[in-house]
């Protein structure tokens, strides 16, 4: 028998009572409830981790490599992954100070959030965006603000941002996530540039989630802090690049003494990460730099199949600039409710997409389809997703 006079539930943080399950983890849940679903839901590459990887970080293991590291992380795995910055985007971090290694991206959100953020605060999120920072804004009693960016093709313009900043004096953090997810957008150097130009003239942490920034299309990507670097917290890992996500392996980069602040929250919530996951990364960031290519080819090829067939039956989207997302506006015919729409698809022909205004404001009337799958699961879609709107284009409401 409790000895609790209060409900437990009232004696907790409030703000973790209120906050709700993901929903894209619940969608996600029900889909893999039922039988023959084909699943383009959830960013997970369906290529394994490269062979060389997985065997360095088995004779880590043979090794007896499997103890604590300091928390930054092996000081090895930092000049590796300094090296790795420098080759790949010209970006310049002390492996002594400017690194952290995190359990993956999710963790370097959470730790750089709890060390910056202050009750009152606010984060500027351009919307729709990545489900987590939100949520992470009001664990730390902040406010999120965010920036419509779907009548801009889904990127953030100078002079919007401008007017957001100069509207919320609050604002501590812009929270910028490219190659976007969820509409797979990017930007080029000379709009980066127009951004850092807006940014410098105030006081304001820009933390650069860049996690997609080997999966780019066009063009080379540019990361953030080569522009505004004293501003600047870069977020990546190699979860995507390397098909890496259970491994849990992220970096968190910035000047020297942000790093440090960073640094003794990510102490707190995991003293360091998995040393063998540190092995695997020091392969992957010292002898894996062409590991990417081979995927991001394939995930050019099954979005060309997939934009083009969606544009075959009457769906519209931006075509991505990176990541493997194609966010599609709903054709009119169609229920306009995104929610509504991604769970009838469900249960009428086993294809789970997930509903656009899960990633937030600016997503309402569009469907988010992931193509880290195979061909074979992008063309059953297409047949799946072309059967739904020709029975029920003329009942849309």
């Amino acid at each position: 028998m409790s000895i609790l006079k209060k409900d437990p539930i009232s004696l907790m943080k409030p703000e973790v009572v209120a906050m709700k399950q993901q929903a894209i983890f619940a969608f996600n849940a029900r889909a893999k409830s039922m039988d023959h679903v084909i699943n383009m839901t959830i960013g997970e590459p369906n290529f394994p981790t490269p062979e060389h990887v997985k065997e360095a970080a088995i004779r880590a293991i043979n090794d007896n490599e499997t103890h604590y590291t300091v928390p930054e992380g092996n000081h090895q795995v930092l000049r590796a992954v300094s090296g790795y910055l420098k080759k790949k985007y010209d970006l310049n971090y002390d492996p002594e100070s400017q690194i952290l290694t995190t359990g993956g991206v999710t963790e370097g959100v959470f730790s750089a959030f709890n060390a910056i953020l202050q009750p009152g605060d606010e984060v500027l999120i351009p919307s729709p965006s990545f489900t987590i920072y939100g949520p992470d804004a009001k664990f730390n009693k902040a406010t999120p603000i965010y920036l419509d960016t779907s009548k801009t093709n889904f990127k953030v313009l100078p002079e919007d941002l401008r007017s957001v900043l100069d509207a919320h004096k609050k604002i501590k953090i812009f929270m910028f996530n490219y190659p976007s997810n969820p509409t797979g957008v990017s930007y080029s150097e000379d709009e980066l540039r127009a951004l850092a130009d807006v940014l410098k003239e105030y006081d304001v942490f820009v933390l650069s989630d860049e996690i997609y920034s080997e999966l780019v299309y066009n063009g080379k990507h540019v990361s953030f802090p080569k522009l505004l670097p004293d501003q600047t917290i870069l977020l990546n890992g190699l979860s995507k690049s390397h098909a890496m996500t259970g491994w849990r392996f992220g970096i968190v980069c910035g000047p020297k003494d942000i790093i440090a602040q960073i640094n003794k929250i990510h102490e707190l919530a995991t003293t360091s990460i998995s040393s063998i996951s540190q092995a695997a990364a020091l392969e992957a960031y010292a002898n894996g730099l062409d590991d990417p290519i081979a995927m991001r080819e394939k995930y050019q090829e099954r979005r060309d199949v997939l934009y083009e067939g969606l544009k075959k039956i009457g769906f519209n989207c931006p075509v991505p600039d990176g990541a493997f997302y194609l966010f599609a506006k709903i054709p009119e015919n169609l229920n306009q409710d995104d929610v509504q729409l991604a769970n009838d698809i469900l249960d009428n022909e086993c294809l789970a997409i997930l509903p656009g205004s899960f990633f937030g404001v600016g997503g309402e009337g569009y469907l988010r389809l992931s193509y880290a799958v195979s061909m074979e699961d992008i063309k059953g879609c297409l047949a799946k997703l072309g059967d739904y709107v020709k029975l029920h284009s003329q009942a849309a409401v």
